[in-house]
Order: C-alpha cells, then structure tokens, then sequence
C-alpha cells in the first residue's frame, strides 16, 4: 500500500507519540520527579524509617499519598520494605543502593531551589502582576 506524504507523517507522528509513552527514562523520570518521591528520598537519606515516622517527615503527605509514592519506590528498586512479625506489625522503609545513588542528584536539586527560591518568587510575583494588570 502506498501512503501519502501526509499518511505518512500522521504514522510517524503516532510511532512517536506511542514510542515516547513507553520510554523507560520518561518513564522514570516522571517518578523521580514527584516532589513526594524527593521529600520520602530525603526522609531515608540517613537510614531506615517507619511509615509514622515518614509521615511527621514529610509534612503534608497524606497517608495515601504517602504509600502511593513508597509503593512506587519500592517498585523501582529505589526503597526497600522490610516487614517484622510482631505486635502490631513492624514496617520498616530504607533506601536500596541504587536509591542512595540517586541522592547526590536530590541534594543538588534542593541545594539549587534553596539558592534560587528567593529569584524564582520575585519572577512568579512579577509574572502575576502582569498578568493581572493585562486582564483588568
């Protein structure tokens, strides 16, 4: 069968699309992206936490939350879970070596936005005045 020229990018625009949605690393990254994923990381970085502990850590995480991104984790190999037999039920959450080697990129993430917070907040008020002067 023969395609026209515009056949033939609609094909090639869909391979992509659909190529694009099962990369591994954008796939990854979407994960590790999560401000959640890098408080919970944080949290670990010196050793291992209960699920109550992590929850006073990370401020403002819920509880659903806050097992959605452990989950998450623990299936990217990046948190281990280790569940003790006792009364009640022990669950202990820690980083796995290859979470521990992501730290290093965590820690530079904080350390800019720590650096930059003050710039970024003067940029988002200056953007929403603006905005705000357009629309009146």
């Amino acid at each position: 069968m023969t395609l026209t020229a515009d056949q033939k990018r609609r094909r090639a625009q869909q391979d992509y699309n659909g190529g694009l949605g099962l990369c591994p690393a954008r796939q990854l990254l979407e994960t590790i992206s999560s401000k959640w994923v890098t408080l919970v990381m944080l949290a670990l970085a010196d050793g291992s936490l209960r699920h109550s502990e992590l929850r006073r850590h990370v401020a403002g995480a819920s509880q659903k939350m806050l097992t959605s991104t452990l989950r998450s984790l623990e299936r990217d190999g990046l948190v281990s879970r280790t569940v003790t037999s006792s009364v009640p039920v022990r669950t202990d959450y820690q980083l796995t070596p290859v979470g521990h080697s992501l730290l290093d990129v965590v820690y530079r993430l904080k350390g800019w936005a720590e650096d930059n917070m003050d710039d970024v907040a003067h940029a988002r008020m200056a953007y929403d005045r603006g905005r705000l002067t357009r629309v009146e």
